[in-house]
């Protein structure tokens, strides 16, 4: 089997058991029962999903396919992704993880996002990626700092929870990564499509954006267009 098979085991294989170690926590709230599969068909609103009847269960449950390639288009320009999530494997439920493959074309650019309510671990498959990720000084609290890496094939880079992040598909090739996140509903809010959307333009002005930028209001018309 290619080396791309046994980096895939290896870096699944330190998740779990991290995952499994007491001293290792999910972000989601551990489990009550050795498991709780998502019941698709439940109406019941609760804080993840409703637990499908454990009598109906079975292995196809705990499993999914489809990661060998990107089936469906990212939310920005030169992106493809393919999950297995709650959404996929409804056996994750409760179970605090999820895991995502992207394929990029060359030169693709991965917006600044926010996961609210997961940590990022991410590992390059293929290709060469700039990612990186900015957070608050701590020489001083009035000030950033962005901590930003080159990653081959091969290499591991983490995003803590909550940080504005974002990277960039380098070199001439078409790039893969796998990312793991420690909750079932991580969250995927792009802070351009938040500010500048069509569906925040009612309750944030022009103004308040002109402002809070330090340009002029022509400017946040001009970004606000491109939304």
């Amino acid at each position: 089997m290619g080396s791309h098979y046994w980096t895939i085991i290896a870096f699944v294989s330190i998740i779990f058991a991290l995952s499994r170690n007491s001293f290792v926590l999910a972000y989601d709230p551990s489990p009550l029962q050795d498991f709780c599969v998502a019941d698709p068909k439940a109406t019941v609103l609760v804080n993840g999903r409703a637990c499908k009847d454990p009598k109906l269960v079975t292995a196809d449950d705990f499993s999914t396919s489809g990661l060998n390639a990107s089936q469906f288009p990212a939310a920005f320009p030169g992106s493809w992704y393919s999950a297995a999530s709650v959404n996929t494997i409804p056996g994750l439920n409760t179970l605090g993880l999820t895991m995502v493959r992207n394929d990029y074309l060359p030169g693709t650019v991965i917006p600044p996002h926010i996961h609210s309510r997961a940590t990022e671990l991410a590992l390059v498959l293929k290709g060469t990626f700039n990612l990186g990720f900015a957070a608050v000084d701590p020489k001083d609290p009035t000030k950033n700092v962005v901590f930003s890496k080159t990653c081959n094939a091969g290499d591991v880079f983490v995003v803590p929870q909550g940080l504005v992040h974002f990277g960039e598909s380098l070199g001439v090739e078409n790039g893969t990564t796998i990312t793991v996140f420690n909750s079932q509903s991580p969250g995927f809010n792009f802070v351009a499509d938040q500010l500048f959307g069509k569906e925040t333009a009612a309750f944030i002005s022009e103004d308040f954006l002109a402002k809070s930028f330090r340009v002029d209001n022509k400017v946040i018309e001009e970004i606000r267009s491109k939304f």
